[in-house]
């Protein structure tokens, strides 16, 4: 009775006694890689009786390290690896969600690996290279987890761009910076070497996008290059034949070759002046081939007159004033103008052209008048009578010559010029006022009096009513008192007296700011000059 009571106890501590066991000879769950590892029959799978994990038992599982191992190559090979155990940095039993390999991304050393990452592949991450995809060992490719099986070629990893039509060492061309662009090409080994524009042109504008295989690359083989026209279009419509190094450079299109053979002088417009220096596209718009009109100059040129000198029946043109060498020049001669309707004379032969027909702005060379007043500001209208230049004419006057040339007689007037009269200008009796380039002027209703014009020096010692008249003493020739006879005054000079110096009896005065000769003496007693 007593053992049927036990019999439970014992059916579960059977039942309990493998787990019972395991646990007291495992110290964990293995990763989920070694997870087929598991059970107490498969303990020397990895272990040795006796003893610890055996490195030797993990390479005969792991066959594809062992044999790197064995060929020298990886980072196993490496002095950071080279001595120790695998356990102590692959050691198991932590569980299911164990990670057995463990790596710090940004602290791995790379070249241990035995392949360094430069340029962008320094910001590549790990999972970016090391996929499945990229193995090419089947066996390492069926592995769920790994770091091994990556070659070191370019294309194990990157498409082929250009479709085998390149060869495959790639860094025969490009770097590790950028697949764009390609510095280590030289095209200067290449076929076809560039010069000129050729070194600017983006390679897309030679090398077209073609298809292969379903997807577009860039050729960069079997193309043609033996002549211009086998990438650039022919203009000319091949009327020069397609040989364009005879004209063009590979500098620019639009410069011609230093040594090029075409001679525009063998058409039917020879160019000369400054129309040698012209760009070809300057008249040849559209094809160089199509024909121009070049008869008259304003079939290219504006007509920068403006008809002004087309006549009714005919075309005038510009070479009859104008040469090649360049516009602003003219070969329109004095010899011609003096045959005009406005012959030159004096100091309009002097005068610019521009002067006279570009007043206004515009070139005006039809309504020029022929009056001095047409071109010159009349200076003085509203001042001198008509009568003296009827239709505002200054040549009354003024001489072509020179305008300061004045010709007016003045005996014509009521007031002659005579003595020192007829020196001064006439802008020193009838000019005046502070501004030169404003004067006020005077031609009529002017006093004769001395006085009006000159200082009277004396005082008014002569004045009679108010006035002084110096003629009565002085003529026009000079300042000089030649008409002043003593005899006639209150005081006639006798004996010594009239061999006296005038200065010893009429002394000089002073007056405010200047000072004067007093004539008119009073006192004749001899006591007030003795």
């Amino acid at each position: 009775m007593k053992l049927k009571s036990q019999l439970p106890v014992l059916a579960l501590l059977l039942w309990f006694w493998p787990l019972f066991l395991k646990a007291q000879l495992s110290p964990g769950d293995l990763c989920e890689p070694h997870a087929h590892l598991e059970g107490l029959s498969k303990c020397t799978l990895c272990h040795t009786l006796g003893n610890k994990v055996s490195d030797q038992k993990c390479l005969d599982c792991h066959q594809a390290l062992d044999r790197r191992i064995k060929a020298s190559k990886g980072y196993h090979t490496s002095a950071e690896v080279v001595g120790k155990s695998c356990v102590s940095c692959h050691n198991d039993h932590h569980g299911r969600n164990f990670q057995i390999i463990r790596f710090e991304e940004n602290k791995f050393d790379h070249r241990l690996a035995g392949y360094p990452l430069e340029g962008a592949h320094q910001k590549t991450a790990c999972r970016d290279c090391h996929q499945k995809k990229f193995i090419a060992d089947s066996e390492i490719a069926a592995q769920k987890y790994t770091f091994l099986g990556l070659d070191t070629e370019c294309l194990s990893c990157h498409d082929d761009y250009h479709q085998q039509s390149l060869p495959a060492d790639c860094l025969s061309c490009h770097d590790f910076n950028a697949f764009k662009p390609a510095p280590q090409f030289n095209h200067d080994k290449a076929k076809f070497i560039l010069l000129g524009k050729h070194l600017e042109t983006a390679c897309e504008e030679c090398h077209p996008t073609t298809q292969r295989n379903g997807k577009t690359f860039q050729q960069f083989n079997n193309l043609k290059f033996g002549k211009c026209t086998d990438c650039h279009e022919d203009v000319h419509d091949n009327k020069f034949g397609n040989d364009c190094k005879k004209c063009h450079s590979e500098v620019s299109f639009r410069q011609l070759n230093k040594n090029h053979v075409f001679d525009h002088n063998r058409t039917s417009y020879p160019l000369e002046g400054r129309h040698a220096t012209v760009a070809c596209a300057a008249c040849h718009k559209k094809r160089i081939t199509d024909p121009l009109r070049f008869r008259y100059c304003i079939d290219c040129h504006e007509d920068y007159h403006r008809g002004q000198f087309t006549a009714s029946a005919a075309t005038a043109d510009c070479e009859a004033c104008h040469t090649t060498e360049g516009f602003g020049s003219s070969t329109y001669t004095l010899e011609r103008h003096q045959q005009s309707g406005y012959p030159l004379n004096g100091a309009h032969q002097a005068t610019a052209c521009s002067e006279c027909h570009q007043k206004s702005g515009d070139w005006n060379f039809r309504d020029i008048g022929r009056q001095c007043v047409d071109c010159h500001a009349d200076l003085h209208q509203g001042f001198i009578p008509d009568s003296y230049y009827p239709a505002s004419a200054c040549t009354n006057c003024h001489s072509e010559e020179s305008w300061a040339s004045i010709r007016f007689d003045h005996n014509l007037t009521s007031y002659p010029l005579q003595g020192r009269h007829q020196g001064p200008s006439c802008r020193a009796c009838h000019f005046s006022g502070q501004d030169p380039a404003k004067p006020v002027q005077r031609f009529s209703g002017l006093s004769q009096q001395c006085s009006a014009c000159h200082q009277d020096n004396h005082q008014g010692q002569f004045d009679r009513d108010g006035l002084t008249d110096c003629l009565r003493c002085h003529d026009p020739s000079n300042w000089k008192a030649e008409k002043f006879d003593h005899t006639k005054t209150r005081f006639p000079l006798e004996g010594k007296h009239a061999q006296a110096a005038c200065g010893d009896c009429h002394k000089t005065l002073p007056v405010t700011g200047k000072s004067y000769v007093l004539y008119k003496i009073n006192d004749f007693r001899c006591e007030a000059c003795h």
